[in-house]
This record gives C-alpha cells, sequence and structure tokens, in this order.
C-alpha cells in the first residue's frame, strides 16, 4: 500500500473528494493505533490525511495498520480502492497542520507533552481549523492552558477502534465555544459516527467510567474465586451483554419495571439494588491478583494471536450493528 511522498500538499486537485461538512484535509497526531484508526476513517470517506509521528517507524506502522483494517472498512460499505492515495507523512508538527481542516490529536497521555503539541499546532494550524484531542482523561480545559484561543480545543474521544465503533465523546472545556462543539458534532456525524456532548468534565468522560466499574466488579468476582475468566465473559455475553446492545442500563430498567416502568422499578427493586452496593468488590491489582488474571487469560483466550481474535470480534461487531440498525435507529426516532 504505498503512500504519497512527505512533500507539502495543498490538496487543491479538482478530482478530489468534495469538503465534508468543511473539511477537506485532515492532520492525525499519532502513529498508534487510535490514530491509524482515525487516519483510516478519515481516508475512507475521501479525505486527505496528514499522518504526523516523530517515530522513524511511524510510516510502517499506520500502513501496516493501515492494510488490516482495509476488510473491516469493506465490510462497513466504505471504499477502500487507492485508500492511501490521498495519504501522507510528515514528522514535523508544524508542517503537518499547515493545511488542516481538523486536527486530531492522538498523543500520549501525559498534560505537559499535549500541552506543548498544541501550542505548536496552533501557532502553525489555518484559523478555521477545528482542533481535537482523542484523550481519554485529560480535560480540554487542563490542555488549553497553553492556548491562547482555548475557545478552538475540543475532546473528541472515540471508542476504540474508531473506524468501527460509533461512539465519540465530545467533551467542552470550560472554554470551548459552542461553536466549536457544533463543528465537532457535525463533522463526527458525517464520518457515521454518534457524538454524545458530555455536560460536564469528569475524570475518565462516560463509557471508561461504566467500563472501569464493572471491570473492577469482574475482577473481584475472580480474585474471590466465584467464577473464572471465561466464566465470567460467558455470564456477560450471555445476558447484560445482549439486552445492553438493544437497550441501555436506564431503559432496560424501565422495561423491568413493568407497566410502571421506571419509577416502579426503582420504588419496588432499587432499595434492594442499592442495599448490596456496599458490598460490591474493591479489588487491588497486586502481584498475586495479576499473576492470577494473567494465568486465566492465558487458559482462556492466550492459545490465538491477538489479531484473530480481534478479526473475529470485528466481523461479530459488524454484524451486530447491521442487525440492530433499523431497530436502533426506530427508537431513537421514537
Amino acid at each position: 500500500m504505498p503512500a504519497t511522498p512527505s512533500t507539502p500538499a495543498t490538496h487543491t486537485d479538482p478530482a478530489g473528494p468534495a469538503d465534508l461538512v468543511g473539511c477537506r484535509n485532515t492532520t492525525v497526531i499519532g502513529a498508534g493505533v487510535i490514530g491509524t484508526s482515525w487516519a483510516a476513517l478519515f481516508l475512507a470517506h475521501g479525505l486527505h490525511v496528514t499522518v504526523t509521528d516523530p517515530r522513524p517507524d511511524a510510516e510502517e506502522q499506520v500502513l501496516a495498520g493501515l492494510e488490516g483494517i482495509v476488510p473491516t472498512l469493506a465490510a462497513l460499505g466504505l471504499p477502500t480502492g487507492g485508500l492511501t492515495d490521498r495519504l501522507r507523512f510528515e514528522p514535523d508538527l508544524a508542517a503537518a497542520v499547515a493545511a488542516a481542516d481538523l486536527v486530531q490529536e492522538n498523543g500520549p497521555e501525559r498534560l505537559g507533552v499535549k500541552q506543548e503539541i498544541w501550542r505548536t499546532v496552533e501557532e502553525a494550524a489555518p484559523a478555521h481549523a477545528l482542533f481535537a484531542t482523542s484523550t481519554s482523561g485529560v480535560p480540554a480545559t487542563a490542555i488549553a492552558e497553553a492556548l491562547e484561543q482555548p475557545e478552538r480545543l475540543v475532546v473528541g474521544h472515540p471508542f476504540n477502534p474508531p473506524h468501527l465503533v460509533p461512539l465519540v465523546e465530545v467533551v467542552p472545556g470550560e472554554r470551548t465555544s459552542p461553536e466549536t462543539v457544533e463543528r465537532a458534532c457535525a463533522l463526527y456525524t458525517a464520518l457515521g459516527k454518534k457524538p454524545q456532548v458530555l455536560r460536564k468534565e469528569v475524570p475518565g468522560f462516560v463509557a471508561n467510567r461504566l467500563q472501569s466499574a464493572l471491570f473492577r466488579e469482574a475482577v473481584h468476582l475472580v480474585a474471590d474465586g466465584v467464577v473464572t475468566e471465561a466464566e465470567l465473559d460467558a455470564i456477560v455475553t450471555d445476558s447484560i451483554g445482549m439486552r445492553w446492545a438493544v437497550a441501555g442500563p436506564f431503559r432496560t430498567f424501565h422495561l423491568g419495571g413493568g407497566p410502571g416502568g421506571l419509577p416502579h422499578f426503582l420504588t419496588h427493586l432499587g432499595t434492594q439494588m442499592a442495599a448490596g452496593w456496599p458490598h460490591l468488590g474493591r479489588p487491588v491489582l497486586d502481584e498475586p491478583t495479576v499473576a492470577l488474571l494473567t494465568r486465566q487469560a492465558q487458559d482462556a483466550f492466550g492459545g490465538e494471536p491477538v489479531a484473530e481474535l480481534a478479526e473475529r470480534r470485528d466481523r461479530a461487531q459488524i454484524a451486530l450493528m447491521n442487525a440492530l440498525g433499523e431497530d436502533r435507529d426506530r427508537g431513537e426516532a421514537a
């Protein structure tokens, strides 16, 4: 999958793609898993993509990652022919963002590093460029302290992998402008994503907090010898995993309340549920616990390469999304 040489691109060819809600040129900062996934999605939607990363193997890593992502893009109905024709690599950050309409940053989760990155971006990027960080935990308010125009920066946190999973948590900082939030939501929606705007900045945002809470109890149950990892995974996928794919926790319990809905559930079953909250586990990832989890993981699914497991997961995820698409759209319209 050859890529274009690392030379400055103006992206003005008349045969190129039409603007996607005002976005034609994107810069992806960071050539890791998340950055490569974003790049794949942008390219599949016809955008020009510049990837910037100082690592000497960045180009090699991205091209290999894109090759692995192509089957998933095709299964999603996205075009994959000539995917890298509009891709270039530029290790110099300032040069990489010089023509950007969107900058999607996927750098290390360290405040100082992100602030340094965004100082450079603000100085070099066009005045109209949308600034989005994929951070999973550093608030936009803190990052934007390094900017002269903090209103330009918003968190656009994807659920991994961005080219497949629909959710993007859009989290404004204290000084992020409403226009920036609106532009980010419009762009992510045009890319086939489902943005959700958070009303407050909280550590870990929402999806990861929920995931972490469930994982904490999962670790407790395994470490306490109640179930094995394989057994717990089966319990989740055969019950709440299936249920939550169709309806989230609140709608699920609304249905569980019968004709009286959620108010009836909270009155008659919620108190009993809440009484159990103090008894939920508080495990520690100490050496014995990590050793136990590692050993069980090896026994349960360590015999297959991670790439094969991920490929099978993605195929199943696409099948589920296709199966639920019509019903989910109908439910949202209601």
